[in-house]
């Protein structure tokens, strides 16, 4: 089915919402799943941070939504509450005109509250895994006409912590059921555990370097002693124009991090699990506003996340692999758009970085600042 072929089959309202949000063609990930989707196939689909895999199962599903009917039809699992919030928002968006119903259940939550969500019937749920089987459970999440799963972010529901409330989810719909799973990266064993949930699913890999470009994207770092790393983010922190998101391993250290910062009068948004819904929301906001214009984050509170106009990724501790590195600095470059991603490193750490930047096959500069700019290492050298 060409591109013009099923923007044709979908309904009016996504059509005069896409036209409204002026966008002119469908990223690669899209042309390939939604006529799949579309047809009811099941999809394993893998494709980097920022090519648009919201919309590439969300529109398919929402077109097959009957707002007639008074029953869920499709249900769409996240891990992360960030993550339900914004998948919500896009139904919200692109089901306008539609008279399509849409809730959000997330662990933590008021249950209460939630309950009287579901007493409006609606057509399609976002949830947290956890909530979700709690609610199937009590017999007041209804399953019986669900006929299409999501699962996004595959690789982070099908860990240990969340796999066997996914499979019981997954058991509790139609035998005849679509299951979709969009992720963006896709390791062996993830695809192995997806193949369980699904029956002759088309699987669909969207190459990495679509988006971690180097025309598009500069890598760059800072070598540094572990102790002094907080103190290059306080020139990253006054680049011009900056938005910048800064990944730190553990909360522990994050908390001081921010404290450090703060005492520097360098206001900063963190985010991470301990916080409640209210502070992550709070967080996000600010940063997203343009309040603050530094946030630091876990990658586990971080992930998925879409927040426009990253200028600068900071990998405060360095990646563990090469799947965290792509995920973390995804975040920047999004559909085309420049950015940078800073790795601050040891000297030990600044072998391990650049062996990860050759299987990458990214080209890597070491920098320094000099009066508050960012300048090649070399030139300070010599400005010495």
């Amino acid at each position: 089915m060409k591109e013009q072929q099923f923007w044709n089959t979908f309904k009016p309202f996504i059509q005069k919402n896409w036209e409204k949000a002026n966008f002119k063609h469908a990223t690669s990930i899209q042309a390939q799943s939604i006529p799949l989707i579309l047809e009811g196939k099941d999809v394993i689909a893998e494709s980097p941070t920022g090519t648009g895999k919201t919309l590439a199962y969300l529109l398919p599903v929402i077109n097959k939504i009957d707002t007639d009917s008074k029953n869920i039809q499709a249900i769409c699992l996240a891990s992360s509450q960030e993550l339900v919030m914004q998948i919500l928002a896009e139904v919200q968006k692109w089901g306008e005109g539609s008279g399509i119903r849409s809730a959000s259940f997330i662990g933590g939550a008021n249950v209460k509250r939630q309950l009287e969500k579901l007493k409006k019937h609606p057509h399609l749920v976002i949830c947290t895994p956890g909530r979700a089987l709690e609610l199937i459970k009590q017999k007041k999440l209804k399953m019986h006409e669900v006929k299409t799963v999501v699962l996004d972010e595959a690789d982070q529901l099908l860990v240990s912590e969340h796999i066997e409330s996914v499979r019981q989810i997954v058991k509790a719909t139609l035998k005849d059921r679509q299951v979709v799973l969009f992720s963006a990266t896709l390791p062996k064993h993830t695809e192995d555990i997806s193949k369980e949930l699904v029956q002759d699913a088309e699987i669909i890999r969207v190459k990495k370097d679509k988006v971690i470009d180097a025309a598009e994207v500069e890598h760059i770092y800072f070598q540094a002693e572990y102790r002094d790393k907080v103190k290059l983010l306080e020139p990253i922190s006054r680049l011009n124009n900056a938005k910048i998101l800064v990944f730190v391993k553990d909360i522990g250290n994050l908390n001081v991090i921010h404290e450090k910062l703060t005492y520097k009068n360098i206001q900063t948004s963190i985010l991470h699990s301990d916080l409640n819904k209210m502070e992550r929301q709070k967080s996000l906001k600010d940063f997203r506003d343009g309040k603050r214009n530094m946030l630091l984050a876990t990658d586990v509170a971080a992930r998925g996340l879409d927040i426009q106009n990253i200028t600068h990724v900071v990998h405060y501790d360095l990646a563990i692999d090469q799947t965290q590195y792509i995920h973390r600095s995804g975040r920047t470059g999004r559909f085309g758009a420049s950015g940078v991603v800073v790795s601050l490193v040891t000297e030990r750490e600044e072998r391990e970085l650049k062996q990860m930047a050759k299987k990458l096959n990214l080209r890597l500069s070491r920098k320094s600042f000099y009066h508050g700019e960012i300048i090649d290492y070399q030139m300070r050298e010599k400005k010495k």
